[in-house]
């Protein structure tokens, strides 16, 4: 058996272990065969990586036209570029704050993240031009951007002052600062984690608040490093904190974060269809996070895809019409001179943007 991390999963799979969330709930049992969507729950309880059993899964050849045609617009070529570089200037600016302690220059940060967003040339939707930027070494800093990106336009969702919408960027800009305190010993090993090199791990938020404890920043940048990890049910880490005791930025970074890494496209497939991640948000997140919150992510998330060509699992293919405000991952379909409505045929589902 060996450990693999959960990016390098791949369908097929047979797991060599019980696989716990933080909290000690039983995720996926040993010998469990993987899917794509037993894959997506692991990302969705932030499980870094797992035991497998020794097989000869091959990696399947990705084929997503749908991905291909958004990464050959001129759109996405011209946001790319400027990602591409924007995430250079971030990884070197945040490594003298870690390495030398440099004072962060929160204005020219900010200005960087936001010229992101004055690259969006609208007509591609911007998740999905987030969803396919993937090709980096180092993701805690391409992460890092994505999750700012998408806790600003979650802000105006939420109708944010100005004020805070660009507070809740660097929010998100700075969460995971404290993955880089990590040793690379544990990040890396090729073995089995044991207990205290989990804990280890998870102590990330706690030396993201460290490096942040004595810079000039708003104290919920501060509590968003340390808190991301927290749920309003009180099973996140590092304090198990509940509902109130919580920061409200802290709420809205935790909800961009888990999205961001369940729509990341894997080595067998592009960018995840993301009514399939609402759905696993519907079932399994809505007593995690806070209602007002992620009521509020997953509806808006959804009314992007109006309009928006899918394929179903039953074979058909037809347009985003309505969405159901009950279940927002099952929206109602026109098929050529039918509708099919996803909230009342639950044996159809969406397989796939188009």
């Amino acid at each position: 058996m060996k450990r693999t991390f959960i990016a390098n999963l791949i369908p097929g799979m047979v797991t060599g272990e019980d696989v716990y969330s933080y909290n000690n709930q039983l995720i996926v049992s040993k010998g469990t065969k993987l899917t794509d969507k037993i894959i997506t729950r692991l990302e969705f309880y932030s499980v870094p990586s797992i035991r497998i059993m020794e097989n000869d899964v091959q990696e399947p050849s990705i084929s997503d036209p749908y991905s291909a045609r958004i990464q050959a617009s001129p759109e996405f070529l011209k946001f790319k570029e400027t990602f591409d570089t924007t995430v250079v200037d971030f990884k070197d600016q945040i490594n003298d704050i870690v390495e030398k302690g440099a004072p962060i220059d929160v204005s020219a940060m900010l200005d960087d993240t936001l010229e992101l967003l004055q690259a969006d040339g609208g007509s591609v939707n911007f998740f999905n031009m987030l969803h396919n930027m993937r090709a980096y070494d180092d993701l805690t800093y391409a992460h890092c951007l994505n999750v700012a990106l998408i806790c600003n336009v979650f802000a105006g969702w939420l109708h944010f002052s100005q004020e805070d919408t660009e507070l809740a960027t660097l929010c998100g800009l700075f969460h995971d600062i404290g993955k880089l305190c990590i040793p690379d010993s544990i990040i890396k090993k090729p073995d089995r984690l044991t207990n205290e090199e989990y804990d280890v791990i998870k102590t990330h938020t706690i030396e993201g608040y460290k490096l942040l404890q004595n810079q000039p920043v708003n104290d919920h940048i501060k509590n968003a490093a340390l808190m991301h990890h927290e749920r309003c049910d009180g099973s996140g880490y590092p304090f198990g904190l509940t509902g109130n005791r919580i920061d409200k930025f802290a709420k809205i970074v935790s909800i961009a974060d888990v999205y961001d890494a369940m729509t990341a496209a894997r080595v067998y497939r592009g960018p995840l269809c993301p009514f399939t991640v609402i759905d696993i948000f519907e079932k399994e997140g809505l007593q995690k996070y806070e209602s007002e919150y992620i009521l509020c992510f997953l509806k808006n998330v959804v009314l992007t895809y109006i309009g928006q060509r899918v394929r179903l699992t039953n074979g058909q293919e037809g347009d985003v019409v309505f969405i159901n405000p009950q279940q927002f991952s099952r929206p109602m379909i026109k098929c050529g001179d039918t509708f099919v409505d996803l909230s009342k045929q639950k044996d159809i589902a969406i397989e796939r943007l188009l």
